[in-house]
């Protein structure tokens, strides 16, 4: 991640002493995020990931009006309380309104600053891979997946997102070859001896899917899983957990627009991502249970191997997730509408009659309000910790 900062330099009196200054405030900006911040010229500015257009004083604006239109979009304006930064910014963010520019001001205690910047950083490397994102869909969204499906061409064009259609014969094949290269997730899983031909069937079915991963050169990839059940008599439960603990984004029944999802918010927040089905809402209390057969190996505290809950077959998990803080995510497949809450997960169950792993998590009651009224489908996505402002970012200067 680069951030540059270029330099608008105020022409007051004392400038050697207010430069200096203002260098050194970049240097602990630079300390305070865990970014390196670095000046750039304006000739590099448009090779940084975010650029920041520091405003040393007043008197600048005229300055700024003739370079602006070299500067990458959205502007934002760093200053400091001295030497009239703030008002000049003022006057620029007044003329980048004016002229249909989005833009910010940076502005208040270096803690404060230090906090966005570091939001921002956030936003736009996520906005950066996202734009260049290669998903593979393996067969079609499942048959109850009504409203699940994306525009191919319209995603590439709008948002950068590449989706790559692979048919389900050609992972059939692939599964025959009865091949995978172990690692430590497959190790682990085979060493707790649990239906040890099942366990080899969805290792393999794990490879398959790895090779077509690796074939299309994809960053995630979403399977019409049910498909699997009738000829193979496996599930793909484990090979989209091993996936999602190696850093590709892996998604159940074909839903793309939850792998996009799932995408988004694993980007922004880099933690592993539990897709899941809202199963409850319990009105009297404000929660709601969330539960799925597969989960991201490395997101769990610990694993009880299980069979896949609607069919009995295969290797499905029922993962413990920590307590605290969550974020729920989903967005619609071409990034034109999206939900996002922080909630408190309370409870990790473990009933009969829903998917393997399941957790309770409280929401606002107008929270709940949403999966009744405007849910975007049926599959939400969830992370642990608070990343409810990066997504809500990523939006705004989407």
């Amino acid at each position: 991640m680069k951030i540059g900062v270029y330099y608008i330099e105020s022409q007051n009196a004392d400038t050697e002493h207010i430069n200096q200054y203002n260098r050194e405030l970049v240097e602990r900006l630079s300390e305070k995020t865990g970014y390196g911040i670095s000046f750039v010229s304006l000739a590099e500015a448009k090779e940084t990931d975010l650029l920041l257009t520091f405003i040393g004083g007043g008197g600048t604006e005229g300055a700024f009006k003739k370079i602006v239109d070299q500067l990458p979009r959205p502007v934002f304006l760093l200053t400091t309380g001295f030497n009239n930064s703030l008002a000049a910014s003022m006057e620029i963010l007044s003329y980048l309104v004016q002229n249909d520019i989005k833009g910010e001001i940076i502005h208040g205690s270096e803690e404060r600053m230090a906090h966005r910047i570091a939001v921002l950083a956030r936003v736009f490397a996520a906005r950066k891979k996202i734009a260049e994102l290669r998903l593979g869909c393996v067969g079609k969204p499942s048959d109850w997946l009504i409203s699940s499906d994306v525009d191919r061409q319209a995603s590439k064009e709008k948002n950068g997102i590449e989706i790559i259609d692979i048919p389900m014969e050609e992972f059939f094949e692939e599964i025959k070859k009865k091949e995978y290269t172990d690692n430590r997730y497959t190790e682990m899983i085979k060493a707790r001896n649990w239906h040890p031909q099942d366990t080899e069937l969805c290792c393999e079915i794990y490879g398959a899917l790895k090779r077509l991963v690796e074939k299309y050169q994809l960053d995630g990839v979403t399977v019409r899983c049910f498909d699997l059940l009738g000829p193979i008599k496996g599930t793909s439960c484990l090979a989209l957990a091993v996936l999602n603990a190696e850093g590709i984004y892996g998604g159940c029944e074909g839903d793309v627009p939850s792998l996009i999802s799932m995408a988004v918010l694993g980007e922004l927040s880099g933690r592993p991502v539990f897709m899941a089905n809202p199963s409850r809402i319990l009105s009297d209390t404000s929660e709601i249970i969330f539960a799925h057969c597969t989960l991201p190996l490395n997101m769990t505290e610990e694993i009880e191997l299980m069979t896949h809950f609607e069919s009995g077959l295969g290797v499905a998990f029922r993962g413990r997730i920590a307590e605290g803080a969550v974020t729920i995510f989903k967005t619609s497949g071409l990034l034109d509408r999206h939900f996002v809450r922080t909630g408190l997960l309370s409870e990790n169950l473990c009933e009969a009659n829903l998917c393997r792993t399941q957790i309770k998590i409280r929401l606002e009651e107008e929270d709940l309000n949403y999966f009744l009224t405007k849910s975007i489908g049926n599959h939400h996505l969830i992370v642990t910790g608070d990343f409810e402002e990066e997504v809500n970012e990523f939006f705004r200067w989407h």
